[in-house]
Parts: C-alpha cells; structure tokens; sequence
C-alpha cells in the first residue's frame, strides 16, 4: 500500500471566483491540492467565473449550483476552507431556540460559511481563510464594527482562534493598491492552534500572519476586549453608540477574547509597478486606444469638478470631487481595479495609460489579469467578453497576497519550508505568447463561424492576417475552397489577440501581400501530425479551419506588427485603405 503523502492539505474552495485561492494557495506549495469549489453567481443568468473556473482547473469537483441549496454531506471532508465571500449585512435575523444556532438574513452568504462548519461537527477543517473587503472591520455605519464582531464570535463559538490583517498589497512588492481583510482561523487541538501561547505576541511578531507581512504597531492603538453574549446580542447591541469601531487593522480572537492593533508595514524588498505589466504597444489591438475625438472626455471624468445639484428633498447642493491622475502613473502600483473596469466608454475610474508613441488608451484585460498577479489570459474564454474579463478581475484578490499566507501556514503546519512547482509569476513579458498548456484538455476549440448562406463581408468583424511561410504559399494560390492554416510551434502565437473575436482570415503571401478573404470556421488547439500520417510533430498549435469567401481586385501590401508574422484588425480597415 502506498504511503500516504505527509504534506497534503485538503482544500474546499467556496465563492471562488476564477481561483484566485487556488492559484495563490498552488504557488504557496504542492501540498495544498483543491478537492472540491463552487462559485454561483446569483445576479446572472450568464456564470462567467464558473466558465473560466472550469476552463482553467478542469471540471472535476466544481459545483455550480447556489452554495445556499447545497448540502454539507456533498461537501467533502477537508483541512483548509478558503473562500472570498462577499460583504453585506451580516445581521442576525433570529434565534433558533431549539438548536441554539443562529439564523442570518436571507441570502447572506456568510452564514452558509457558519452553516457548513457548525454542520461537520468535529469533522469541520483546521484552518480557515478567508477574504473580505478593508470596510468589514467597521461596518455598518450606523454599528461600527457590528458584522465582523458577529463574523469573529461565531467562529470563536465554533472552536477557532481566528486571526486578521488588513493588507495593501502594494506596501508589500506587489502591483496593486488593493486593500483587503485576510482572515485566518486555527481549530482547537490543530497544529498551529498548538502553537499559539501569548495573543499579543502572536498578533505583533509570531504568527501567521506577521510572519508573511511584518509591520510596526502604531502608538496608542492597542485595544483588548471581550465580545459578550449570544450572537443575537452581538448583532443587537455590539458598539451601539460609539462612532468609531474597535477593530484595529491587525488582531486576534480566542475564546471571545480580542486583541487588535493598527499597523504600519514594514517592506524592503522590490517593488512591481503598473509600468512593469504593461504589454508592447504593437500587440495591443485597435479597440483599446482612444481616439482624438473621445480624449476630452476621458479629460473630463478625471478632471476636478464642482456641479450643482438638486436632491430627491428638493434642497441644493454643490457636489464635488477632486482631480484623479491622468494618464495613470506608469512608475507606481496600480489604483485598485473595480468592477466597471471594461468598456470603451469615458469614466473616472478606468485605468488610463500613456504609450511610448504618445496614445492614450485602456488596459486589457490580460494586464488587468496581471494586476491580481493571475498568469496571463487567465479569464479567456470563448464565451467571456473582454468587459466581463475585467469585471471578473474586479472582484478577484492579489494572487500574491494568497501565497505568501499560504506559504507561512504551511509552515506553521509542518515546520519545514514549503516547495511548489507552479510559482506566481513575477516577472511579465511585454510581448506575451499564448500558453498552450493553461487550456483544460477539453477546452480547446476557442470560436466557431458559420458561413451564411448569402455572402455579406462585414467591416466590424475582427480579421486575422497570418503569414504563409514559402513552402505553403502554393497550397494557398491553388484555388482550393477550404485551407488550414498552422501557427508556429507552442509560444509562438500573440496572447494579446482575442481568438474569441476572430471572423476572418487573409494569407500574407510574401512580395504580394494580402487578397483573399477566408471565413474562420474553427479556432483550435491541434498538432501537424493530425494531418501527416507517420509524422513525429505532435507540439501544440494553433489550427484555423478557413473556407474561401472571395478576393480583392488585387494584392494589397500590409504591415506585418506583431512578431513580424501576424496582424489583428477588422476587416473594415483593410476595405477602407487603413490598413498601413
């Protein structure tokens, strides 16, 4: 009989998004290995994160279905229960007499977390992590501190001695200003619960959580406090009357037992900027660009500005808001991304960067992907728009922030270094190629194109134009109706172009140029050998099916921009002489 793994840490992933959890837990060490997800998004009909979620990390053990109609026997057992959940209100609706457990308000996803836990009795998990908005610590307004006093006594109750840090993921290297509250919960009689002996220490230099992101304690913050009664009390009467919340940016609960300390970080190392992340401007499509016509108006969402308002009362008043940096500072982490992030339409918000030709235009969403820390063209998928990419990447978490938690925790767990095999990338190329083995194998057929039964060419729709190299050029001159088209070898191909767009296809035949028009039927992943009976080439490319549609009058030369091989455009640009 095999000999168990020693180092392996059973993870359920909950609210997963697009995996942010997994990709930072799976950089952190090999021994954390997901068994089992769910990710439901109730206000859609479309499950984007689920699509990619699977696209990604492949079918097995992924739920789709609402957390709230999935019962804890189909949950299995596991050590570590992660999740993102979202932040609402928290608030005790009742209390249940006969059980003594609690009841939230409909819908509020934390008490599914409570649910699940308090249901696997002395089989629920070791540890917990979670992760939340900085705005949880004291929330809601008019009971600072309230929901996440209810979220800490409950897992106190539940046997967890539970530990927080609110984290800048820029004051630590990372490329993003994004604040977060990071929640890390140890069960009575786990190792690491052994290990804890002073909380103050363990907040401020011991623990978990200071050993992964070390900080000064700032002067006169300290608090130490008990939080009483039954969770309908807490939910009732915790902080009434006080305006501030007693919830300091670091802490820990054992036993209804708080200690909590603001905090000043402490980083020496490198940091990565948004400059850092950026790809090549040659590889950025047309769409992302903003032209001279739109420019005042992206001028003017950033721009300082006094209006005068009336409100629903009827009374008058002068809203206001200062300027925000405009273009966005190249030599800086990034300001948070938000969910409104995609789209071509002016706004405040969106991320504006200056190219070295002197344009302005947006981000893609592969460097939005960078800006989380996620690997490139993390959230492509066939079906997902490049505005709902970045919405994704909206309410994602820094991948990084993850792992070096997850790094710490294990070796709390089984004091020795932690070792993986899929480290999160640092350091990002400006001219990135498409990664072949990031596609689930049953993931490989990126758009599908029918031919109409009445040929109508379409300017708005994305034109691939792929040079064929000497040796093929007479395959694509016979006149035949249906071609296959070859990429190069794996990590040849452009990730920036957006497969998922892709209607067209012209052959760049060298010393002419560019005249026919092809349909791309299919987009996949496939191998030469598929074609050549006995051959040996079996590396991943990418595969055009193409049917013939009709020709220009004549050749039309063209500026090959990317890698000197390909050019993503529209089919318009080429029709209107644009193309140069």
């Amino acid at each position: 009989m095999a000999k168990k793994q020693k180092t392996h840490i059973k993870v359920v992933e909950l609210f997963a998004g697009v995996g942010g959890f997994r990709i930072g837990l799976e950089g952190a060490s090999d021994a954390y290995d997901t068994i089992w997800n769910n990710q439901w998004e109730p206000s859609t009909v479309r499950q984007d994160a689920s699509l990619v979620y699977k696209a990604r990390f492949g079918a097995k053990g992924h739920s789709n279905t609402d957390i709230n109609l999935v019962p804890t026997s189909l949950i299995p057992d596991h050590d570590l229960l992660v999740g993102g959940f979202p932040c609402q209100d928290y608030s005790v609706a009742s209390t249940l007499s006969k059980s003594g457990g609690i009841e939230g308000k409909k819908g509020v996803l934390w008490w599914q977390i409570y649910r699940i836990l308090e249901e696997k009795s002395d089989r629920r998990p070791a540890y917990i992590f979670f992760e939340n908005v900085d705005r949880l610590l004291s929330s809601p307004a008019k009971q600072r501190g309230r929901d996440f006093a209810i979220i800490l006594s409950s897992l106190s109750d539940l046997g967890y001695t539970v530990e927080w840090r609110v984290i800048n993921a820029a004051e630590y290297g990372m490329p993003q200003r994004r604040r977060r509250t990071y929640i890390v919960g140890y069960r009575e009689g786990s190792n690491v619960f052994r290990k804890i002996e002073n909380l103050q220490k363990w907040v401020l230099f011991d623990g978990v959580l200071a050993k992964a992101f070390p900080f000064y304690r700032k002067d006169k913050t300290e608090s130490e406090f008990e939080i009483e009664g039954s969770i309908k009390e807490v939910s009732d009467s915790f902080n009434v009357g006080k305006k501030e919340s007693p919830f300091g940016d670091a802490g820990i609960i054992c036993r209804r037992r708080v200690y909590s300390v603001d905090t000043k970080s402490i980083y020496a190392g490198p940091f990565m900027t948004l400059g850092g992340n950026i790809v090549s401007e040659e590889l950025v499509p047309q769409d992302f660009f903003i032209n001279d016509e739109e420019l005042p108006k992206w001028r003017y969402e950033k721009g300082a500005k006094k209006i005068n308002r009336v409100s629903k009362q009827g009374y008058e008043y002068v809203f206001s808001e200062g300027a925000m940096c405009f273009p966005d500072s190249m030599d800086h982490p990034s300001r948070t991304i938000i969910t409104g992030e995609g789209g071509n339409a002016p706004s405040r918000f969106k991320h504006v960067i200056k190219t070295s030709s002197g344009r302005y235009r947006r981000l893609m969403p592969i460097e939005l992907e960078r800006l989380n820390m996620f690997p490139d063209n993390h959230t492509f998928h066939p079906e997902v728009s490049d505005g709902r990419r970045a919405f994704l990447m909206g309410n994602a978490l820094v991948c990084g922030v993850v792992q070096a938690i997850g790094k710490s925790l294990y070796r709390f767990i089984y004091e020795e270094e932690p070792v993986s095999h899929k480290p999160i990338e640092m350091q990002r190329d400006s001219q990135p190629k498409l990664q072949f083995k990031q596609f689930a194998q049953d993931f490989v057929q990126f758009v599908k194109n029918h031919r109409k039964k009445n040929i109508s060419l379409d300017p708005a729709k994305h034109l691939l134009i792929g040079f064929v190299k000497t040796d093929n050029q007479d395959y694509f001159l016979d006149g035949g109706i249906s071609k296959i088209y070859y990429t190069g070898k794996t990590q040849s191909f452009p990730s920036t172009i957006a497969l998922n767009k892709l209607y067209y296809f012209m052959p760049y035949i060298k010393g002419k140029g560019i005249k026919d028009i092809y349909l791309i039927n299919i987009a996949r992943i496939g191998t030469k050998a598929e074609i050549n009976e006995g051959s040996e080439d079996h590396d991943p490319r990418l595969v055009f099916e193409l049917e013939y549609l009709e020709s220009l009058e004549d050749y039309i030369p063209v500026k090959l921009n990317i890698f000197n091989t390909y050019r993503d455009t529209v089919l318009g640009s080429i029709l209107n002489g644009s193309n140069k």
